[in-house]
């Protein structure tokens, strides 16, 4: 109970302070340049495989395969980072998601891959982007008072909306350029500068603990999961969750090229409504967390984006289009940022990456499946069923979420 109260009444945000903050800077920085580069080539590689095979099915791989880091290795990762120097750990997953971009690079511009390559080089620099996103929550715990994790994380995500808006036009544009490969290059000079600029983050990381073996770890971070009522609870609710967004997601892309027939420059300004709603959820959250509780939030988002999935599904226009991915993008953003923020707060600091690792795992859990019967569906019916089913789903875990004790919490 004293968990949930604390997520419950949380202190002021104290912008000021945070902003003066010199190791929150360096990860503002940071990630707003790899959400950046993460934006070109997140849209650049399934436009590629388009291009070369011209079938959801293999896009939607894509996207399931991306997934599998997260479902398989997250857990294992996550008692990793806590036995880590999070820094150094950082600055391997970067360099080696570097080494990854340029290989690809390298290897499409000397001819058309198989498909197996790109699918091989998507699964690794999402792990390694995990491996990446995992420290940096630990980084953020050891660096911040528990005051300032709403709005490091708010700002945190701020700034990964406003890429949001931005990336996607921009990459809009590169693809129009004969070369769509040369997206993975632009990625990899992004990466490195903010490899460098991490370099001069100063770590005040505690020693860690004495290691009591590897599945000792583990086991003790699943006994504090299990303890944390409120956390298990919202985990069932963003295992399907993310299932229905991960299908619309995929199939977004290939609605807007093959059904709407927009061209990359129009998809990229389409997908740009998403950052924009993205961006006023990042704003409006820590309002709200003053008024709602975490539950409250999280089942009242789920109805809206819910209705967002509907309009996806009448969208014949690419305004419309975008008017249901503003709303989509605003109401997902709130209740990622109240479900991450409760996980720093409800976890001990030796404990995070396990506990990041474990949800991390469990937040995926259906994804991959559901993002290849997208394509499948796709493919063979049309897209707006993935839509339909998607709206259908939230509305199911918003019936969960309404008459379970999250409601109350």
């Amino acid at each position: 109970m004293k968990r949930i109260k604390q997520f419950a009444e949380p202190a002021a945000p104290t912008f000021i302070h945070l902003w003066r903050h010199p190791g929150f800077l360096i990860l503002f920085l940071t990630g707003g340049i790899i959400a950046f580069g993460n934006k070109i080539y997140e849209l650049a590689l399934p436009l590629i495989l388009y291009e070369l095979s011209h079938s959801a099915v293999k896009m939607s791989t894509m996207r399931a395969i991306e997934f599998l880091p997260n479902l398989l290795l997250a857990m294992f990762i996550g008692v990793l980072v806590d036995r880590v120097h999070k820094k150094s750990w950082s600055l391997w997953a970067i360099g080696l998601q570097i080494c990854v971009l340029l290989g690809l690079y390298a290897v499409i511009s000397y001819g058309n891959p198989p498909i197996f390559v790109l699918y091989v080089s998507g699964f690794l620099l999402m792990l390694f982007g995990y491996a990446f996103n995992n420290a940096r929550v630990g980084i953020v715990k050891h660096s911040l008072p528990a005051e300032m994790l709403t709005p490091a994380n708010a700002s945190f995500n701020f700034m990964s909306t406003l890429v949001g808006i931005m990336g996607p036009a921009v990459t809009g544009l590169l693809l129009m350029l004969p070369v769509l490969y040369d997206a993975l290059f632009i990625t990899a000079f992004l990466f490195s500068i903010a490899f460098v600029l991490l370099i001069f983050l100063r770590s005040d990381e505690p020693p860690n603990a004495q290691q009591d073996g590897f599945w000792r770890e583990l086991r003790a971070g699943w006994a504090e999961f299990r303890s944390n009522k409120l956390l298990w609870q919202l985990t069932i609710a963003v295992i399907f969750l993310n299932a229905t967004s991960g299908m619309v997601d995929t199939t977004i892309i290939f609605y807007a090229k093959d059904a709407l027939r927009l061209n990359n420059v129009e998809l990229g300004t389409v997908l740009a409504a998403a950052g924009v709603g993205g961006l006023l959820g990042s704003l409006l959250i820590s309002r709200l967390r003053r008024t709602y509780s975490v539950g409250v939030l999280v089942t009242i988002t789920t109805l809206c984006v819910a209705l967002s999935y509907l309009l996806m599904a009448l969208s014949q226009s690419s305004m419309m289009l975008s008017f249901s991915l503003l709303i989509n993008g605003c109401f997902e953003m709130i209740s990622t940022i109240c479900i991450w923020t409760f996980r720093q707060e409800s976890t001990p600091h030796q404990l995070i990456g396990r506990i990041s690792g474990i949800t991390g795992s469990l937040f995926k859990l259906a994804m991959p499946i559901m993002i290849v019967s997208a394509g499948w569906i796709s493919e063979f019916a049309h897209p707006t069923v993935v839509f339909w089913l998607a709206a259908l789903g939230n509305l199911i875990i918003f019936s969960y979420c309404r008459f379970s004790s999250l409601w109350s919490k």
